[in-house]
């Protein structure tokens, strides 16, 4: 018996699936492979430096490096985009233009910091030696002396201000999260915002009016000094704390709450260690931001070439104002105050690195710990 095959029902054509070869043949057909972006840059970068060579031999003058820098970036972004649409189609151009210009607007923004860090390290590393970090400038005129007690009002200074801040800073953005409803909170809120707006020098005058009201006109003290940095620390503070008190879910907080867990228990065992990790590095943000302001402390703490560990008493020296006085105040042996003011540089920004990696070590180990 002659065994009948049921045909496809009309209007539906019958699917005729491509093999697992065909299949990959189809995906890799009309993509641009890994190599080609970095062979295209390396067009661009080279037609960008035979132009701009062009442009130095008919002028006479110095070869343009930062115009040769810009045109490879347009020169990239021009031939990727037309590589692609010959390749793999409008859709795929568009996106490949489109994360040429986010990386180019990366390494646009990284240059400064690099080439500030390079500057800083080449010309800092001239006094950068044992005697820079054992000797104040006391007595000091000319070559030698070193910042040792500018390193020590910076520390003393913003230690003091961290004191200060950041306890404030954490109850007011656990206030705000956990607490805060109405009008008060709007208040805090917006006071906060403008706060962290305010210019630096006005935090300096703030501390120096304070304390003139209550030692007297003239007065310059570390402790003022420190009262200013944390006026420009607590809203940076809050405004971080809040962020990752926000990001903890409710539903930890629901669950704690239903074992019977009291609400400012649950926010000292559940909220805040569950956002340890982004506190600390907020916090580490404002120490930044904080250590490294000169007008305050010029008007605040003053400066001084003698050694100062009481903030109580008489003026007290930081590495910003150290400085801007030695770029300021250059005596008879300029190049030796220019380098001790660029070795001071460096040195502080040696503090803000080592600051942010202590930030990560700690962040790793209080963060809470994920798995079974």
């Amino acid at each position: 018996m002659a065994q009948t095959v049921a045909a496809p029902p009309q209007g539906k054509a019958p699917l005729n699936r491509p093999s697992n070869g065909q299949m990959s043949n189809v995906y890799a057909s009309g993509r641009l492979g890994k190599p080609v972006p970095w062979i295209v840059l390396g067009i661009s970068l080279a037609v960008s430096v035979a132009i701009f060579a062009l442009f130095q031999m008919a002028s006479g003058d110095a070869y343009n490096v930062a115009g040769a820098i810009v045109l490879t970036g347009v020169l990239n972004g021009l031939f990727i985009y037309i590589t692609a649409l010959l390749v793999e189609g409008v859709r795929q151009a568009k996106d490949r233009l489109v994360t040429t210009l986010v990386s180019s607007a990366f390494i646009i923004a990284l240059a400064p910091l690099i080439s500030l860090f390079i500057t800083v390290l080449s010309r800092g590393t001239a006094r950068f030696d044992l005697q820079l970090f054992s000797e104040s400038m006391r007595n000091v005129v000319g070559e030698g002396g070193g910042v040792l007690h500018a390193i020590v009002g910076t520390l003393i200074m913003t230690g003091i201000a961290t004191v200060i801040s950041v306890p404030i800073g954490l109850l007011t953005s656990i206030y705000l999260v956990e607490y805060g409803r109405g009008a008060l909170a709007r208040a805090i809120t917006f006071f906060v915002d403008v706060m962290t707006g305010i210019p630096s020098i006005v935090a300096g005058l703030f501390a120096y009016a304070l304390f003139t009201l209550i030692f007297g006109p003239g007065i310059r003290l570390g402790i003022a000094g420190a009262v200013a940095l944390s006026v420009l620390m607590i809203p940076v503070v809050v405004r971080s704390s809040e962020e990752m008190l926000r990001l903890v879910p409710n539903e930890l907080r629901e669950a704690a709450f239903a074992l019977g867990v009291p609400k400012w228990l649950t926010i000292l065992k559940v909220v805040l260690p569950t956002s340890i990790a982004g506190i600390t590095t907020g916090v580490m943000l404002a120490i930044a931001r904080v250590i490294g302001e000169t007008a305050p402390l010029l008007v605040a703490a003053g400066f001084t070439q003698n050694m100062n560990y009481n903030p109580f008493d008489g003026r007290m020296q930081s590495l910003p104002v150290f400085v801007y006085s030695s770029y300021v105040s250059q005596g008879t042996d300029a190049q030796a105050y220019i380098d001790r003011a660029w070795a001071a540089a460096l040195t502080l920004i040696l503090i803000v690195m080592a600051l942010n990696l202590i930030a990560r070590i700690v962040a790793r180990i209080f963060s809470p710990k994920l798995g079974r």
